[in-house]
């Protein structure tokens, strides 16, 4: 089997696949013969990245994974254009570093909302029609905030623990369906996600594309093994 033909036939959805990590999961799964529906908040950059991959695999929706009438939607237009759905990932996220006595509701709302209500929509909307399929994979983009707390970082911390444990229970109780449940735990990565600051002098972090080779690797492993919990972190941090 060539690379190009890894995820041959496969149809997943990227959720947060117009930037950053989820772009560059889109794009490698679409490089390797998937089928790929993006979704994102910003509609204008969804067909910017839509157009970027450009062929009949490829399709793109506004998503706001907050509101599960949207996700059904989208999940639904995945299934009607490409014919079936065999992986979700679930890579939609926010983040707020504010002080848990400074944080405002908004922005506490907006965090678990999307960090963690939106997974479970999404993977409710999906699993039917992995099962439909005969089986597929979930994958749940977390953050190694989610075993590592810092100050400033209670939501984002807090969302990103609980989907560590929702993975965990989801894993368990799909399983024989032939549904597998990962959930991928980068350290820092050189993206937009916290206004830019990642980007300065971040030679030694990892890229959107380190993450994505895992990711990819995750979903072409054997159909016997599952690899349910991944943790990635630069190999060389600064001192």
């Amino acid at each position: 089997m060539t690379d190009t033909e890894q995820l041959s036939g496969k149809v997943a959805i990227v959720t947060g696949g117009s930037s950053g990590i989820g772009l560059a999961i889109a794009s490698t799964f679409h490089a390797h013969g998937a089928s790929v529906m993006i979704g994102a908040r910003d509609g204008a950059r969804v067909e910017r990245a839509r157009k970027a991959l450009g062929d009949e695999r490829v399709d793109g929706a506004p998503l706001d994974v907050r509101d599960p009438a949207q996700v059904e939607a989208v999940v639904a237009r995945a299934v009607e254009r490409f014919g079936g759905l065999d992986i979700l990932i679930n890579n939609a996220g926010v983040g707020g570093f504010e002080k848990i006595a400074d944080q405002s509701l908004d922005e506490w709302r907006g965090i678990i909302d999307t960090n963690l209500s939106g997974v479970f929509y999404c993977c409710r909307a999906a699993i039917p029609h992995l099962r439909e399929h005969g089986g597929g994979f979930i994958v749940n983009i977390s953050s190694l905030a989610g075993k590592n707390a810092f100050k400033g970082g209670g939501a984002y911390c807090a969302s990103k623990a609980a989907l560590n444990m929702f993975s965990e229970v989801l894993m368990q109780e799909v399983r024989h369906d032939d549904i597998r449940v990962s959930y991928v735990m980068p350290g820092s990565v050189t993206t937009a996600f916290d206004g830019g600051r990642a980007s300065a002098g971040a030679d030694w972090k990892m890229t959107a594309e380190d993450v994505a080779e895992v990711v990819l690797d995750v979903v072409s492993i054997n159909r016997r093994t599952l690899a349910s919990r991944v943790e990635m972190r630069p190999s060389k941090p600064n001192k």
